[in-house]
């Protein structure tokens, strides 16, 4: 009878956890400002309350003796969030980077079937068809604001490491692209000159690359260009080299081909009609998308693989995390048996007894939580680093470490102290008087 009671008590611990865990990962921080008002109206009006506080209290004062003990709770749990507080930054800014180039305003036109900018080819008739088509905005002459655009990639060394280079997009853009991006700026030096062997570098390259400040000879494709400019876009733009289409088409001998034709739409309502027209044209076939959908696609994989490989190695911590709070609570509460005992034998019941362990624990949890993500705060928001992107080429980006990915941090942080003060507490509560006085 006693295995069937502690088999039937176990099982219905592992569904209490499971139950919080499920109702805690959709709890927003308004529900948890709720509990924590009503736990604290509770602890000040009624008795059961002020029991669980003078428990709590007098728990809290021995924690200077059980300083080393402690800390590894605190420690554990801050390793816990740093890391996936990191990991989830590192996705996030990749994510907010690529997605902040593309709006509703512009389409982008790759040969069909082509995933990347870098897998497409297009002659000139087919990217004149596209110019042409309806929905695409004319400027005051009448003109199309189109880009018809090519993308190659050139090798240049890392910056403080000569010797390890690194795959770096050189865009070839028309003089439409000023009207189409109107997010980049110039911010030194002045804009390329069409038909010369001249460059503007974006911002983060210029960061991340040696040789791109303005002033400065590159060697590409066998010629030399000229870093004319600098600018910025705040976006995944700013990880590329541009100069003009014909110059690069002719260095890197693609003739009178482009790669992708991004034009500006009359308004986004507009796109409908613009894709129709194009997918329904026998002359041509070619996959149509605005650029926020194109960049959403592109940051899709690699985001998704740095948020379950945070994810994963968050949990596989989280256990090392919750077995040292298991430890450490069970030790604490061996200590203080003697107490608790007689807590108990002059009125106290359990419930003050398990609330009070399971505060102390989420207590050490939410400062272990708040040091970690502190420190990923003011380590890595706005760090900037660089990954391979979809055309096989660095793309520069900056950790967002953002209030949002904090409070997921504090949340991970309290519920490995709810897991590991649980099984303690229920120990203390369920600890009879008389056994815990006859083993001291």
């Amino acid at each position: 009878m006693k295995a069937m009671n502690k088999f039937f008590f176990g099982l219905g611990m592992l569904v209490v956890v499971a139950a919080f865990l499920a109702l805690w990962i959709s709890l927003p921080w308004q529900g948890v400002v709720i509990i924590a008002v009503g736990l604290a109206l509770w602890m000040v009006f009624t008795r059961r309350g002020r029991q669980t506080w003078s428990v709590t209290r007098v728990g809290l004062s021995t924690l200077r003796q059980r300083i080393g003990s402690s800390s590894v709770v605190v420690i554990g749990i801050a390793g816990v969030v740093g890391v996936l507080v990191a990991m989830l930054a590192m996705s996030d800014g990749f994510s907010a980077t690529l997605q902040s180039a593309g709006n509703d305003r512009t389409a982008i036109v790759l040969r069909g079937g082509s995933q990347a900018e870098l897998n497409s080819v297009m002659d000139r008739d087919s990217a004149n068809v596209v110019m042409q088509a309806p929905g695409v905005r004319k400027d005051a002459q009448g003109r199309p604001t189109a880009s018809g655009e090519i993308v190659v990639v050139a090798n240049l060394p890392m910056k403080g490491d000569p010797n390890s280079d690194a795959n770096v997009p050189i865009r070839g853009v028309s003089d439409a692209v000023w009207g189409l991006r109107d997010q980049v700026r110039i911010t030194q030096g002045r804009k390329f000159k069409p038909g010369l062997r001249e460059l503007i570098v974006g911002e983060g390259a210029r960061k991340q690359f040696e040789g791109l400040d303005v002033g400065k000879e590159l060697r590409l494709a066998g010629q030399t260009w000229t870093v004319v400019g600098v600018f910025a876009s705040g976006d995944v733009l700013e990880s590329e080299l541009w100069g003009d289409t014909q110059s690069v088409a002719s260095a890197y001998r693609r003739g009178s081909s482009v790669q992708s034709i991004t034009v500006l739409l009359d308004s986004p309502q507009a796109f409908d009609t613009f894709k129709a027209a194009l997918v329904s044209d026998p002359r041509i076939k070619v996959d149509v998308t605005t650029t926020k959908e194109y960049f959403g696609k592109q940051s899709e994989g690699l985001t998704k693989v740095l948020r379950i490989v945070g994810i994963v190695v968050g949990a596989i911590m989280a256990v090392g995390a919750v077995f040292g709070a298991l430890n450490t609570m069970f030790a604490a509460i061996a200590a203080r048996s003697r107490e608790i005992a007689t807590l108990r034998a002059i009125g106290f019941r359990g419930i003050p007894v398990v609330v009070s362990v399971m505060l102390e624990t989420m207590l050490l949890a939410l400062i272990g939580g708040a040091i970690g993500a502190g420190i990923v705060w003011a380590i890595f928001n706005g760090y900037t680093a660089s990954t391979l992107g979809a055309n096989f080429s660095q793309v520069v980006f900056q950790f967002k470490v953002s209030p949002a990915l904090l409070w997921t941090g504090l949340k991970w942080a309290l519920a490995i102290g709810f897991i590991g003060g649980l099984f303690p507490a229920v120990r203390a509560a369920r600890v009879p008087v008389t056994t815990a006085l006859r083993e001291l």
